[in-house]
């Protein structure tokens, strides 16, 4: 089968490019496909009433008796958060580490996909076969435990892909980067390296996991006499571990609060990626026993979004927990761009309720920074570079990191999602494009919202709606009642009568026109209805609004 051959590897990114969030990446060789990572986004400002996006995986429906299984690289959602949705349409096995494996078990659970679902757990340093494909598992370190990198042998050649990952000589829990393993890759002649750009742009190196327990333990011994709140990302297993070990040698109960909190730390636990002393765990109903001072809360939120327990707690919505004035509130995490707006707003509304809010340096980031990824390719002497994970800048400026290292311009790809990048033992070039792009989720509805239903949202949210009712008679279209106004976040009617009156008189001048032809089609006086309101309405007030005619028959 590893026969020398001039056959081409196909890296197609199905997602997660000119984005942070939705990776997806399927790598084919002839009659082999295999899936990196099936992660999910947030949706954008503008996406009214939208709670996920994933992605629109058709490329792998097309081809579905290529595709060989998915290989997961980490536990976060924007690389495992789509899967109980794309796993609803293919049923393909999935490959990942334990603890990985633990949080999408957790997931498959809610959706009734565990029993159909076939998984296999890998241990760093082993190797799966997949079709025409090998990949080996690499321990890498990241803001969650049991990160992965993986080297893909195929053919064509060996791709190392990096996953999420930072260089953490003392991590917390368990062994460092492998550093070894990438430069053995490195000796065997690899052929392309894609790794991650998220802070690509950023001088130095990422600090090590420990800084910030060391931050803890020093904020802990200054405010021995406040309750303290601690927000931070669900899935940071290491920085609960931190403050578990903190409020333990100050003698404090912990409690955790929030859904996804709850869920992944249980999972980590019985897993023995979190060791908790006897009795320091306790229920949020039992917080009522022990005076505030002997408090630790751990919760979600920290990134400002509305219905995570701290926004609810800054709010006064939360039912068990009041913020008191002299609490201190520890953001331990850094806004994700485009949420800095609601995180500040949490941190003004914890502050105006008496709260000290901290968040100096308690928080590292999980990426690598500049000199790691430089160390990385200095390893892994890659002939083609292809930055992934980040926006556009963020995939720039590790391509250029990687151009200084030596690597040909030529040789550096920032590729699109949907491109098709052919790789050979000497040539790359991106040959073709294929269908992707988001598919949104609202609430149970999966892809049943699109551009069209987003558009009529924002006009509705701008404009507001105004129906007009009326009665004809059927057969020879009399008019028998109406037209009647009805308006919703157009203008408030009770101070607006005289506008109201006045479109009612502009939508039965046009009637009347109308109506003098008995034979006149519903849909045509429809439109009359429709254009009459909408020339009055702008010529009035300059807005627009959505005109919905109702005609009813006697």
């Amino acid at each position: 089968m590893k026969k020398e051959n001039n056959g081409k590897l196909r890296i197609i990114p199905l997602g997660g490019l000119e984005q942070i969030g939705m990776n997806i990446t399927a790598f084919e060789y002839e009659d082999s496909i295999i899936v990196v990572d099936c992660g999910l986004a947030f949706p954008e400002d503008d996406m009214l009433g939208i709670d996920l996006v994933i992605p629109d995986v058709s490329y792998l429906k097309d081809h579905i008796e290529k595709v060989k299984g998915f290989v997961i690289t980490h536990g976060h959602e924007d690389h495992i958060g789509a899967l109980p949705y794309v796993l609803k349409d293919m049923n393909l096995p999935i490959y990942t580490t334990k603890l990985t494996m633990g949080i999408i078990e957790n997931k498959l659970k809610e959706h009734n996909l565990l029993r159909t679902t076939r998984r296999k757990v890998v241990r760093h340093g082993q190797s799966i076969n997949l079709g025409q494909f090998r990949i080996e598992f690499i321990k890498t370190n990241h803001s969650i435990q049991d990160a992965s990198a993986l080297a893909i042998y195929s053919p064509a050649g060996i791709v190392v892909h990096t996953g999420d990952f930072k260089v953490d000589y003392t991590p917390v829990f368990g062994d460092a980067i492998d550093l070894q393993r990438f430069a053995e890759i490195g000796k065997k002649g690899v052929l392309a390296l894609m790794s991650d750009s998220t802070n690509a742009e950023r001088k130095g190196f990422t600090q090590s996991e420990r800084t910030v327990g060391i931050t803890f333990d020093h904020i802990f011994a200054e405010h021995q006499n406040t309750r303290i709140i601690i927000a931070t990302f669900a899935s940071n297993v290491d920085r609960v571990q931190q403050i578990i070990n903190s409020a333990y040698k100050y003698g404090r109960k912990v409690v955790v609060e929030g859904r996804s909190m709850v869920n992944i730390i249980s999972t980590a636990s019985e897993l023995g990626y979190l060791n908790v002393p006897e009795h320091t765990l306790i229920e949020i109903d039992a917080m009522r026993n022990y005076p505030p001072e002997k408090m630790v809360l751990i919760t979600t939120g920290s990134q400002g979004e509305s219905m995570a327990a701290l926004s609810r707690m800054a709010a006064d919505v939360h039912r068990k927990v009041t913020i008191q004035p002299d609490d201190t509130i520890i953001f331990s995490s850094n806004p994700i761009p485009g949420n800095e707006k609601s995180v500040s707003r949490v941190i003004n509304e914890l502050s105006a309720k008496g709260a000290k809010v901290i968040f100096q340096d308690a928080h590292v980031s999980g990426h690598a920074c500049q000199e790691e990824l430089k160390l990385i390719y200095s390893l892994v002497k890659p002939q083609y570079a292809i930055p992934v994970h980040g926006e556009y800048r963020h995939l720039r400026a590790n391509s250029e990191i990687a151009m200084s290292l030596g690597i040909p311009g030529e040789n550096v790809f920032i590729i699109q999602s949907g491109d098709v990048l052919e790789l050979g033992r000497d040539s790359a070039k991106v040959v073709d494009k294929v269908h992707t792009g988001g598919i949104l989720v609202d609430g149970l509805g999966v892809g049943d919202v699109g551009n069209i239903v987003l558009r009529d949202r924002q006009h509705l949210a701008e404009d507001g709606i105004i129906i007009v009712v009326l009665t004809l008679e059927r057969g020879n279209n009399r008019l028998l009642a109406g037209p009647d106004i009805v308006s919703r976040g157009f203008v408030y009617v009770r101070e607006s009568e005289g506008l109201m009156e006045e479109a009612r008189q502009a939508v039965s001048d046009s009637l009347e026109k109308c109506l003098v032809s008995r034979r006149a089609d519903w849909n045509k006086i429809k439109l009359t209805i429709r254009d009459a309101m909408n020339d009055f309405i702008w010529k009035k007030t300059k807005r627009r609004p959505m005109i919905i005619p109702i005609i009813m028959d006697v």
